[in-house]
């Protein structure tokens, strides 16, 4: 039963955030503008640390941090972490007005596997709908999403209270 319930949530999840795979196409054209109180940047270890108030602005795509840290792998792929109180980021979807936003306390993108995770109180809505969860994560190449949640604990040690994810998926409207 407990096996169904996750399937059953992991297929909500999949209608909800696969619009991540599906943001503007042209923004990945669009020039990167980042914007913050200062910059760090680390040539020999390709890493770039953008620190206090954090604008990042690609085409549509907009990131909201108090921290960001741009780094690039060996393979010339961008990875990047975003921490705030939150984090979040908004972007158009592809062919019509719909956006999708998100946050949580950090977010982190792999450009190798084009995967977003997003880490405590984590949200993402699309349209109307919206997820919540300790964690959120979507792949975009195998179009696959998860959202999970845990105990929480208090200064002791001890399980205060069992985290739950939470999803509000409204009616599509049909022509």
């Amino acid at each position: 039963m407990k096996n169904l319930k996750i399937i059953k949530l992991i297929f909500l999840l999949f209608t909800i955030v696969p619009s991540m795979g599906v943001a503007e196409k042209s923004d990945r054209d669009k020039p990167i503008e980042i914007e913050a109180d200062t910059m760090t940047v680390d040539d020999t270890k390709s890493i770039s640390t953008y620190t206090g108030d954090v604008i990042l602005t690609q085409g549509t795509l907009i990131i909201h941090a108090d921290t960001l840290i741009v780094r690039e792998d060996k393979q010339g792929f961008t990875h990047s972490t975003s921490i705030g109180e939150p984090a979040t980021f908004k972007q158009k979807m592809e062919g019509g007005d719909e956006y999708i936003d998100g946050k949580g306390l950090r977010i982190e993108y792999d450009g190798h596997m084009d995967k977003v995770h997003l880490y405590e109180k984590a949200y993402v809505k699309r349209g109307a709908d919206e997820v919540w969860g300790d964690y959120i994560m979507y792949d975009a190449n195998s179009e696959f999403a998860q959202a999970l949640s845990g105990d929480t604990k208090n200064k002791n040690g001890e399980i205060r209270k069992k985290g739950r994810t939470k999803a509000i998926i409204n009616p599509k409207k049909v022509d």
